[in-house]
C-alpha cells in the first residue's frame, strides 16, 4: 500500500539527505500532480561565497518528476530518471523554490506513447526561483517511461 500524500510529504521532509540540506516539501497535491519544494539558505547548503551550493539546488529538484509520474501512472509502468542537467543563471540567496506540475495533457501524451509497450523519454523542465520570482537555475530531466507487459 502506498502512503497518502500527506504522509509521503512528511517522510520526504524527514529523509536525511533533504533534512540535512534544508530541503522542504511545502505542498504536495493528493494526486501527486503538483509539488512545491523550498530551500532556505543556511549553514549546511551555503558555498564559499555565501550563496546556495549548486549541489543543493540540484538535489531539491532531483527525485520529484520521477516520484510524481510513478504515483500518477501506477504499478503498470516503469519510471526512472535517465538523465538530468542544471543551468545556473544567477546566485541563489535567501529562500529558493521549485514548483513541479504534471498537466493532464502531458499524462495523456505519456500514455499514448507507451500504449504499445514502447519506451518514452520525455524531457521535463523545472525552474528554481528566488523570493522575487527571478530565475536562479533551470533544471532539465529526461525520464524513462515504459508500460509493463501484462
Amino acid at each position: 500500500m502506498k502512503p497518502p500524500a500527506w504522509l509521503f510529504r512528511l517522510l520526504l521532509n524527514l529523509w536525511p539527505p533533504f533534512l540535512g540540506a534544508g530541503i522542504r516539501v511545502k505542498r504536495l497535491a493528493a494526486d501527486f500532480s503538483d509539488i512545491e519544494v523550498r530551500l532556505k539558505l543556511g549553514f549546511s547548503n551555503r558555498n564559499y561565497v555565501g550563496t546556495h551550493f549548486g549541489g543543493s539546488l540540484y538535489a531539491m529538484t532531483d527525485p520529484f518528476f520521477m516520484l510524481m509520474l510513478m504515483r500518477q501512472l501506477g504499478r503498470d509502468y516503469y519510471v526512472w530518471d535517465k538523465s538530468g542537467s542544471i543551468d545556473y543563471v544567477k546566485p541563489g540567496r535567501g529562500t529558493v523554490r521549485a514548483h513541479f506540475r504534471l498537466e493532464p495533457a502531458m499524462m495523456e501524451e505519456i500514455r499514448l506513447h507507451t500504449a504499445a509497450g514502447d519506451k518514452y523519454l520525455p524531457k521535463l523542465q523545472v525552474d528554481v526561483l528566488d523570493q522575487q520570482g527571478e530565475l536562479v537555475a533551470r533544471v532539465f530531466k529526461t525520464l524513462y517511461i515504459k508500460r509493463k507487459k501484462r
